[in-house]
C-alpha cells in the first residue's frame, strides 16, 4: 500500500562533527545504511522512526566501544578511586544543599558559598592526584597544597572586606572554619583538626540561630547545611584518611606541577580558573654577591691545615705585651675587637612593598548600627542619641574611651586595644572579640557578656547587673569587679585552667585550684 505520509530518505547524522576518525566512520556507516535501507523510496513515518531508533542504538554501542581504554586514539583512562567517589558524594549531598540555600539567601552569603565551593573543588583535584601518584617530597607537596591555601585566603579576605555586611555572622562562621580544608596536611590527626575548626565556627552559628530562630527558618537551615559539611567530612576522613592523606602505592611520584582530571562530578559546577602565576623575581645583585662570598668562605675552610699557610709569624719584638714601647708608636691601640653589628642589606629585597595607609576614623549611624572604627587616642567618644533597636559595632580602636548612653540592643568590640567602654543598659549581649587590654563598665543592666579570643579584660558590674552571665572562650587575664556597699570594687579572676575526669559515665569538668 502507498504510504499516507511520506518523508524523504534522509536521516540526521549525530556526531558527524566529532573529532575522532572512529566517530566519522560511524556517521558514514549510518548514512550508507540508511541509503541501502531506503532504496530511494518513501517510507511511512512509523517505519522511519523504527529505523532511526535502530541506527541510534547501533551508533551508541559503537561510540561506547570507541570511548573505551586505548581506543580511537584516546589515552587509557584511570579509574576513579573509591575515596574520590566518596568525596563526590559529599559534594553532591551536604555541599550541594549548602550551595542551594546560600543562593536562596543571596547577597554576600551566595558569593561566599561560591568561594567555598571553589576551595572544595581544589581539594578534590588534590585527592585525584593522591589516588594516582605516590607521596611526594615536602617541597613538592607544598606546591600541590598551594591552590587550596590560596582559596582559603580568598574566603577569609572576603570577610575582612565586608565587615559592614548585614550577614557578617554568616561570613565569620565560614571564615573561621574554612581552614579545615587544610586537613590534607595535618597528619597524623586530620579528623580532630577539622573538629577544632568546626568548633571555631560555632560561636557565630549560635549567634545566627539566636537571631533567626523564630524569625527566618531559611537561616536556620543554612546553619544546619553548612555544619553538616564538616560533620560529613570528619566521617569521610575517619573512613578513608584516618592518619593522613592516603596516597597511591603505585604510579609515579607526585610533583608540584602534577596534573589531575579535576572535573567536577555530575551536577556540580566546574571550579573557576586559578590566579595567574606570580612574575619571576628580578635578579638581585646583593644575592649574587652574597652567594659568591659564601662559596669563597667554604673554599677556604675546605683547605684544611693549609688554611694557616698564609699567616705571618709574629716575633717577640713585635708583641706589645713584651715590648711596651710599641704602644706609643702609631697612635692609640684598641682595647678589643669591634663589636659585631648586623650588616645592612645593600639593596631593598622588596622595593614594591609599601605600608598600607591607615583607614580614616569613623563614628556614624548606619541604619540601625552605630559604627565606631579606627579611633586612636580619642578619650571623649560619646553616643547619646540611642534607641532600643540600635546596635553598636566598635572595630580597631586603640587607646580610646567610648561612652554609650541610654538603652541599646547590643554592643560588639572587635580587634580593639586598650579601649575603655562605659554604657548604661543593653537588652541583648555585649561581645568582646579578638581584643587586648579592654575595660568594660556597665552602669545599668546587661544580661550577657561574651569574651572570645581576648587577652586582658576587666568587667565592672553594677548592683543591678550582678546576675549577668559571663561566657568566655580562648581568653586570658579576665577579671570581674563586683561593687561593694562602700562604693569600692572587689576583683575576682575568671578561671582559665580546668580539670576533666571520667566518672564512669561521662566527662566531668571542674575548675583547677592553683595554690600559691
Amino acid at each position: 500500500p502507498r504510504p499516507s505520509r511520506a518523508a524523504p530518505c534522509a536521516l540526521p547524522v549525530r556526531g558527524a562533527g566529532a573529532g575522532s576518525g572512529g566517530v566519522r566512520g560511524v556517521a558514514g556507516w549510518r548514512r550508507a545504511a540508511a541509503e541501502r535501507e531506503c532504496g530511494g523510496r518513501l517510507w511511512p513515518v512509523a517505519a522511519m522512526e523504527r529505523l532511526v531508533e535502530r541506527l541510534e542504538k547501533a551508533v551508541e554501542r559503537l561510540e561506547t566501544v570507541c570511548q573505551g581504554p586505548g581506543r580511537c586514539g584516546d589515552d587509557p583512562s584511570k579509574g576513579v578511586a573509591q575515596y574520590v567517589q566518596a568525596f563526590d558524594a559529599l559534594l553532591a549531598g551536604p555541599v550541594a544543599e549548602y550551595i542551594k540555600i546560600s543562593k536562596e539567601v543571596g547577597g554576600d552569603v551566595q558569593k561566599h558559598a561560591e568561594m567555598v565551593h571553589a576551595g572544595l573543588m581544589s581539594e578534590r583535584a588534590l585527592l585525584v592526584v593522591a589516588s594516582q601518584h605516590q607521596q611526594p617530597a615536602e617541597d613538592a607537596f607544598s606546591g600541590l597544597l598551594k591552590p587550596i591555601s590560596e582559596q582559603i585566603q580568598v574566603v577569609q579576605n572576603f570577610r575582612e572586606k565586608n565587615r559592614g555586611s548585614k550577614m557578617f555572622n554568616h561570613l565569620s562562621a565560614v571564615s573561621e572554619s574554612i581552614p579545615a580544608l587544610g586537613w590534607v596536611a595535618m597528619a597524623p590527626k586530620p579528623g580532630p583538626y577539622v573538629k577544632e575548626m568546626t568548633d571555631a565556627a560555632m560561636f557565630y552559628t549560635n549567634r545566627i540561630l539566636k537571631e533567626y530562630k523564630d524569625v527566618d527558618k531559611k537561616q536556620v537551615d543554612w546553619v544546619k547545611a553548612y555544619l553538616s559539611i564538616w560533620t560529613e567530612l570528619q566521617a569521610y576522613i575517619k573512613e578513608y584518611h584516618t592518619t593522613g592523606l592516603t596516597w597511591s602505592k603505585t604510579g609515579p611520584v607526585a610533583t608540584g606541577g602534577a596534573k589531575s582530571p579535576s572535573s567536577a562530578p555530575a551536577g556540580a559546577a566546574p571550579p573557576p580558573p586559578g590566579p595567574p602565576p606570580p612574575p619571576a623575581p628580578a635578579p638581585s645583585s646583593c644575592s649574587t654577591d652574597d652567594s659568591a662570598s659564601r662559596s669563597a668562605l667554604f673554599a677556604q675552610i675546605n683547605r684544611g691545615e693549609g688554611i694557616t699557610s698564609g699567616l705571618r709569624h709574629v716575633s717577640d719584638d713585635m708583641k706589645t705585651h713584651k715590648n711596651p714601647a710599641l704602644k706609643n708608636q702609631g697612635g692609640p691601640v684598641r682595647s678589643g675587637p669591634k663589636p659585631f653589628t648586623a650588616p645592612k642589606p645593600a639593596c631593598n629585597a622588596n622595593p614594591s612593598q609599601k605600608t598600607s595607609p591607615k583607614a580614616p576614623p569613623l563614628l556614624e549611624l548606619e541604619g540601625k548600627k552605630w559604627r565606631v572604627e579606627n579611633q586612636e587616642n580619642a578619650t571623649n567618644l560619646v553616643i547619646s542619641d540611642t534607641e532600643l533597636k540600635q546596635v553598636a559595632y566598635v572595630f580597631k580602636c586603640t587607646n580610646s574611651t567610648l561612652q554609650i548612653k541610654g538603652k541599646i540592643n547590643s554592643i560588639t568590640l572587635d580587634n580593639c586595644k586598650k579601649l575603655g567602654l562605659v554604657f548604661d543598659d543593653v537588652v541583648g549581649i555585649v561581645e568582646i572579640i579578638n581584643s587586648r587590654d579592654v575595660k568594660v563598665q556597665v552602669m545599668g543592666k546587661v544580661p550577657t557578656i561574651s569574651i572570645n579570643k581576648t587577652d586582658g579584660c576587666h568587667v565592672y558590674l553594677s548592683q543591678s547587673s550582678l546576675d549577668c552571665e559571663i561566657v568566655s572562650a580562648k581568653s586570658s587575664e579576665m577579671n570581674v569587679l563586683v561593687p561593694t556597699e562602700g562604693g569600692d570594687f572587689t576583683e575576682f579572676p575568671v578561671p582559665e585552667q580546668f580539670k576533666t575526669v571520667w566518672n564512669g559515665q561521662k566527662l566531668v569538668t571542674s575548675v583547677t585550684e592553683i595554690a600559691g
